[in-house]
């Protein structure tokens, strides 16, 4: 059935169920008449045969035997299609029906004391008969041989008739049933039908359409449900692939343009060696933020194919945590804020350099958004197998319904504010990234006191003698 559609496919395949049904319906309704017709057919010659039994039995003289044939022709008058053959005890015929005559071999195969059912065809006709035994009523006389035969014919015309009946009931029937079975398999797959007319019309403008819902057979609910997530995902994929390109373009623009300018100002006239020294100064840090934005960006796309591999080595956090402060501590005084650290914590295994940089972009991030005056806080502490680190900063409460999308690339939430000011916006990507990496989770909350971000990963309570594994 290949090249066929579903519904074709499942409109045969009722077809065939309706015709091995009728089939097997048809072959026992045609045993039961055939069985029927043999059991009449077997009463009636019984019958006869039993009649001729009495009448011999009946017979105690040689007058009344002598008179027996003529009783015979009497009793059988008006039976139509009846053949009757006596044979006497030395097997010689002593009275037979005119017409069709019954074989001589039906009554030789007969034993005195049996009955024997015969079937044989002449002239076209078909006969069904018994032959048995039947003694007389003269003492010590031998027993007679009776075959007494009904022409059939009519029931085997009947029967063929019945059978080409019942093939062509049975062949509409199942044609019928495949038309019946097309138009509810058609019926039944228009929820299917409705998910290819969707998927056909998709395209980048129309990726919020969804299937409805509602009257959905459950064998297609499940499907339903599945793509309407996958078109959830893909809008939501095609949304955030669409706003990356456009803050790529928007990021990378504004340093281009500051290098176009900066080089145009410096072509416009001569200058002394200073001077182009001065541009090229301004030129190298707009190269460097530049390619800066390239590595963060390289990164992420690493981690996005799975290809981030981190090393296994404890790693002391509680001194890693220091070593930035020691490295931050000059721009932390510059703003005014005050860096402290909290309980100590199990090393964990991981990569140095991973986490530290991942450390350094929430310590980052807490200085950027801390008032002057106030303090980051970073507290480590174990938690069963866990080992918990949160970076706490004061200032305004971030809304609940940004905090879902702080981790997401080149998110803000005032987009209107300076991007100088704040850098690229991939630093807490590269930390969740980071994280996702150790199989460990981030967690980010804020409320009128601050915000804190909570990492927690897996803790090594030996070193060098387990990998590290998730957080459960």
């Amino acid at each position: 059935m290949r090249g066929l559609s579903l519904t074709a496919r499942l409109s045969l395949l009722f077809a065939l169920a309706a015709a091995l049904v009728l089939l097997a319906v048809g072959w026992v309704v045609a045993r039961s008449v055939e069985h029927h017709f043999l059991e009449m057919d077997q009463q009636e010659i019984r019958g006869k045969v039993a009649l001729v039994r009495n009448l011999l039995a009946r017979s105690s003289t040689p007058e009344a035997l002598a008179a027996l044939p003529r009783q015979l022709e009497a009793a059988l008058v008006g039976h139509h299609g009846l053949a009757v053959r006596v044979q006497g005890p030395d097997g010689a015929p002593w009275f037979s029906t005119a017409g069709v005559q019954v074989p001589a071999s039906a009554l030789a195969a007969v034993p005195s004391a049996r009955e024997h059912w015969v079937e044989w065809r002449e002239g076209g006709r078909a006969f069904r008969g018994l032959a048995a035994g039947a003694p007389s009523g003269l003492p010590g006389s031998a027993t007679y041989r009776v075959a007494i035969a009904l022409d059939i014919s009519h029931h085997q015309d009947f029967m063929a008739g019945f059978r080409r009946t019942l093939v062509a009931a049975m062949t509409l029937a199942a044609l019928v049933t495949a038309a019946l079975g097309w138009a509810a398999t058609r019926a039944g797959l228009t929820p299917l039908r409705r998910v290819t007319a969707l998927a056909a019309s998709l395209d980048a403008n129309r990726l919020d359409a969804r299937l409805p819902q509602i009257r959905v057979p459950p064998e297609i609910e499940t499907l339903v449900l599945a793509f309407n997530a996958m078109l959830a995902r893909l809008e939501d994929s095609f949304r955030r692939l669409s706003e990356f390109s456009g803050d790529i373009a928007h990021e990378l623009r504004t340093p281009i343009g500051n290098l176009m300018v900066q080089t145009q100002v410096a072509l416009s006239e001569a200058r002394d060696i200073e001077e182009y020294r001065e541009v090229l100064y301004s030129s190298l840090e707009e190269y460097e933020r530049m390619a800066q934005m390239v590595g963060d960006m390289l990164f992420l796309a690493q981690a996005d194919n799975g290809q981030l591999r981190p090393s296994t080595a404890p790693v002391d956090l509680a001194a890693e945590v220091r070593a930035l402060f020691d490295y931050l501590d000059a721009w932390a005084e510059e703003r005014g804020v005050r860096l402290v650290l909290e309980g100590g914590g199990r090393p964990v295994l991981g990569d140095r350099l991973m986490l530290r940089r991942a450390l350094s972009n929430l310590l980052t991030n807490g200085i950027r958004h801390t008032p002057p005056g106030a303090e980051v806080r970073v507290r480590l502490s174990d938690e069963g197998r866990v080992t918990r680190i949160s970076v706490e900063n004061p200032g305004e409460p971030i809304p609940p319904e940004h905090l879902p999308r702080l981790f997401d690339r080149f998110y803000r939430l005032d987009p209107a504010r300076r991007r100088e000011a704040e850098g690229a916006g991939l630093g807490l990507a590269i930390v969740k990234s980071i994280v996702d990496a150790h199989g460990g989770r981030i967690a980010v909350a804020s409320d009128g006191q601050g915000t804190r971000f909570s990492i927690a990963l897996a803790g090594a309570q030996t070193p060098g003698l387990r990998e590290p594994g998730g957080v459960a």
